[in-house]
């Protein structure tokens, strides 16, 4: 079960950053290789964005699971909604999903030249 303390430091780092990757490592170092597919996706689109290294907070890395229902991890979100997963997150770029709906939410998002 969530707590209420873990649940606000979650709602506050979704809540307080546009584009939030909570991931297995840094954006500059990422340790699994979902995690880096991910960030190499957000760093094409030339999105800025906070990573949360879930290795460092184990309440944490069990948390953002219940948090979102989702059990996997890395998990995006934007704007405080819930995105996906690396697999949804790639499927959503090729397809273009992601540009328009980063574009929606007001992210300046423009593939690398």
């Amino acid at each position: 079960m969530l707590d209420d303390t873990l649940r606000q430091r979650i709602d506050q780092e979704v809540g307080s950053n546009d584009v939030v990757l909570f991931m297995k490592g840094t954006p500059v170092f990422p340790q699994c290789g979902f995690s880096a597919v991910v960030v190499q996706v957000l760093s094409h689109l030339g999105v800025k964005f906070k990573g949360v290294n879930v290795l460092e907070d184990p309440s944490i890395r069990d948390g953002i699971k219940e948090y979102s229902a989702w059990p996997t991890i890395p998990q995006l979100y934007v704007k405080g909604e819930f995105v996906g997963g690396c697999d949804i997150v790639r499927e959503m770029f090729e397809s273009g999903e992601l540009t328009e709906m980063l574009s929606t939410h007001g992210i300046d998002a423009r593939p690398a030249a």
